[in-house]
């Protein structure tokens, strides 16, 4: 290197701006905070929340490593569903106030890009759960992404208002997910979080729907407030909370958790029924009857599975077994009687069953 061209790069480096380094990194970290946003992290932390859950009441226990590497495998499922269904939904995430801001609309990432990172990480979520626990919860995560992905976005979310009814049933199968990690089977217990979760889900949206009924017209989804308007879908959210409490209930009347899990229901349980109540009475103006049954229900929903997670960990139980010997579900004895018991027994799906 002559002398010349070291002063030709002296200059260059002066010519630049003085913060063009940093300025370089901040574009970086923004492209990172967009490739995240795709995933949509809220929406997957609730799922390996819910599955965590599955996992920890389960009769079965896997190692550390083996639940740090499912919990993961769990986050990227759910990363991969959020980020094909903002793929597909571009268009429409484009015309509505709620979803104008995501990436895709704003140009920040292609269409192309999201759908890579989705595919990708679906496979990797599919093969490390397979490699970590079994082929039951792999193959339990696989249907969970395409029915959300395939059922529910492509398909149902813009043919009828029940799609929120039929495509919850993706957001409700972590915590089955996670009871199969660590069992390689399927028990009533998780059944009976997926109930839960399902039943959740309607009254979830469409409380949120209600206050954001002109950007579904917009964007041509049928949402029930759009197809039925607001006193018909306050009345659905009302019956589905009502479904819902009773459904939180069945832990505790089985005998899968304890009094700390009772209790919480009830209260929770009333407090959601009484805010669907003044949903279904408030005038078509008021806005903040809606997004305070939104609100709840989030919080509803976060403190009846820590409190049966609470309750497991603190309580004796005992994993109830089928007649061919394997584990249905970790039951405290004395609160089944034996009836009850032997109807638990016969509940038991093998892995060729699902």
């Amino acid at each position: 290197m002559n002398v010349k061209s070291v002063v030709a790069q002296i200059g260059e480096t002066r010519a630049r701006p003085p913060f063009a380094f940093f300025a370089h990194k901040l574009g970086d970290r923004r492209r990172l905070s967009d490739l995240v946003a795709l995933t949509k992290p809220r929406v997957m932390m609730l799922a390996v929340f819910t599955a965590l859950v599955g996992m920890c009441i389960a009769p079965n226990r896997l190692g550390p490593l083996a639940t740090l590497a499912t919990v993961l495998a769990i986050a990227a499922g759910a990363a991969s569903a959020g980020a094909l269904n903002m793929w597909y939904d571009a268009d429409i995430d484009s015309v509505m106030g709620r979803t104008a801001m995501r990436p895709i609309p704003r140009g920040r990432v292609s269409r192309i890009e999201a759908f890579v990172l989705g595919l990708v990480l679906a496979v990797f979520a599919t093969a490390s759960l397979a490699l970590a626990a079994n082929l039951t919860a792999a193959a339990l995560l696989v249907g969970t992404i395409l029915f959300y992905v395939v059922v529910y976005t492509a398909w149902l979310k813009r043919a009828t208002p029940h799609n929120i009814v039929i495509g919850g049933a993706a957001g409700a199968l972590p915590p089955v997910i996670g009871w199969a990690a660590a069992t390689g089977e399927i028990g009533l217990e998780p059944l009976l979080l997926f109930l839960i979760i399902f039943l959740w889900t309607p009254p979830h949206f469409w409380a949120l729907a209600l206050n954001r009924t002109d950007d579904y017209v917009r964007a041509r989804v049928p949402m029930l407030p759009v197809v039925a308007g607001r006193a018909g879908t306050t009345r659905q959210i009302l019956i589905y909370s009502g479904l819902l409490v009773l459904a939180s209930e069945l832990p505790w009347w089985l005998g899968f958790a304890g009094g700390l899990y009772g209790a919480t229901v009830a209260i929770c349980g009333a407090l959601l029924l009484l805010l669907a109540f003044q949903l279904n009475s408030s005038v078509a103006a008021d806005r903040r009857a809606p997004h305070r049954l939104f609100a709840f229900s989030i919080f509803y929903l976060f403190v009846l599975f820590t409190a049966l997670l609470i309750d497991h960990a603190s309580s004796s139980f005992r994993p109830i077994q089928s007649p061919g010997g394997r584990t249905v579900g970790s039951v405290r004895a004395e609160f089944v009687p034996t009836a009850m018991r032997s109807t638990c027994n016969t509940i038991n799906l093998n892995a060729d069953e699902v």
